[in-house]
């Protein structure tokens, strides 16, 4: 059996910094704690340079084949690297010497590790491992502020999370017993000579916790109140991260494990699809509360994303429109909370008229990172969608596509709707106290995604040349 520790060096940084950061902030007095924050950006950075170095490298699975090393796992790795640096950076200002600094960067760690394994796992056994990795750091980064709405908020994402979790680990059994396996290499074969409404079942229930990762129909109902009833730092981790470990998990136990001859995933895939992205839509259009409006606006881009998944078996540019589609989204909503997080007071719609005049940098984001993610060129979200649409017309879908072009066009509604106002006079009567900024960092940030946002559409070239010679396509 194959054991190697070399390959999995990111992973191991990352929870070596989590156990080092716990340990550290046990003997720091509290003024200090900012060493663990320090430190766990620094993991990042090195989980980076890593992949970086070694990315080039053959594709691998690791201990037996439970774990596979490949140009997938490395996407995964850099963006949830780069977005919990980015995240990291975002609460500097906020998390300044709170009781529980050492422990919010350290859940941040362990949820970041806890998604790069559910990305990269190819047994069963392993995926669920990640999942709950995954998950319960981030059902107490839900609740880290310890107030009504995120003691609500924490409990509603740990409800449903407890939920869906007990639905995988069925769905991971009835396979087991279906394949008498939970090898993904050797799923498919086991998984054609066994009954087949057994491994429909089995199919079903894990995906069913997928969905609740990505924030996809039916898992959905926790996005909008954790992230509105969540300080925006967290809110955009968790609407950021989990979903890039939830989706490129999907993607790789349909395409690996499971075969559309056994069961008729696509056809599943392709009805959530469009009832995510549609209701995510719908549910964003009145919303005046702009962290669920970007809540809302979350589901609906996994219902985009979901169509990558659902062309896996059927088109070979399927994985390569979907981890494309995933940094740009990445970067973009990170910038959209990272003005959020920038202007704290700032609660509803209303309360950003006058940014422009006031603040016309953040402005500047704001317009980049709502219009990007409707798809507007030349940001990397509209590059990202039309791979995924080329995809799904690719894999014979094309009526999900065209259901995807009406979606992208109505959203404009709801992301204008906060534009608008934001370069409206302000009032001579209203408070400017409102707009007032909480530091520099969150707005660093949001300069850096935002600019990232636009670097990664107009350099398109490069990273799907890139993504193009990794994937062997």
């Amino acid at each position: 059996m194959n054991q190697r520790l070399g390959p999995l060096a990111p992973e191991i940084i990352l929870a070596i910094a989590a156990v080092a950061g716990l340990l550290t902030g046990s003997w720091l007095p509290r003024r200090r704690q900012w060493t663990v924050g320090l430190l766990a950006a620094a993991a990042c950075v090195a989980a980076l340079a890593v992949t970086a170095f070694t990315g080039a490298g053959e594709r691998t699975l690791d201990f037996g084949t439970s774990y596979s090393v490949d140009a997938a796992t490395d996407a995964v790795r850099v963006v949830v690297a780069a977005s919990t640096a980015a995240v990291i950076m975002m609460s500097g200002d906020s998390m300044r010497a709170h009781v529980r600094e050492t422990e919010f960067y350290v859940l941040l760690l362990l949820a970041a590790l806890g998604t790069i394994v559910l990305a990269g796992a190819s047994d069963l056994l392993l995926l669920f491992a990640g999942y709950l990795l995954a998950s319960v750091p981030g059902y107490a980064l839900a609740g880290f502020r310890k107030d009504a709405p995120g003691t609500e908020a924490a409990l509603k994402y740990y409800l449903m999370g407890a939920l869906f979790g007990v639905a995988m680990l069925t769905g991971v059994t009835l396979l087991y017993g279906a394949g008498r396996t939970t090898s993904y290499p050797v799923l498919p074969a086991a998984l054609a000579a066994a009954p087949h409404g057994l491994a429909a079942l089995g199919v079903i229930a894990v995906v069913a916790g997928l969905m609740f990762k990505s924030g996809s129909v039916p898992a959905q109902f926790w996005v909008p109140d954790v992230t509105d009833g969540t300080p925006a730092p967290v809110a955009a981790f968790l609407t950021t991260v989990p979903k890039i470990g939830g989706l490129v998990a999907l993607f790789r136990l349909l395409a690996v494990a499971v075969p559309a001859s056994a069961v008729n995933w696509p056809v599943l895939i392709a009805v959530l699809a469009a009832v995510t992205m549609s209701l995510g839509n719908l549910a964003a259009f009145f919303q005046d509360s702009v962290q669920r409006l970007l809540g809302y606006s979350t589901v609906s881009q996994a219902g985009y994303l979901l169509m990558a998944v659902a062309v896996a078996a059927r088109s070979g540019i399927a994985l390569r429109s979907l981890l494309f589609y995933l940094t740009a989204y990445a970067v973009t909503n990170l910038a959209a909370f990272a003005v959020v997080a920038e202007l704290p007071r700032a609660r509803a719609i209303a309360d950003y008229r006058g940014l422009a005049a006031r603040r016309p940098g953040l402005a500047a984001v704001l317009v980049v990172s709502l219009l990007g993610l409707v798809g507007t060129p030349p940001t990397g979200v509209f590059l990202g969608k039309l791979q995924v649409f080329t995809a799904a017309i690719d894999g014979g879908y094309g009526w999900l596509a065209a259901i995807a072009v009406i979606n992208t066009v109505a959203s404009l509604f709801y992301y204008l709707r906060w534009l608008v106002p934001a370069f409206q006079r302000l009032q001579p009567a209203a408070s400017a106290d409102v707009l007032a900024p909480a530091g520099r960092r969150a707005a660093a940030v949001a300069y850096a995604c935002g600019a990232a946002s636009l670097a990664i559409g107009i350099a398109a070239a490069p990273v799907l040349s890139l993504l193009t010679g990794r994937l062997g396509g």
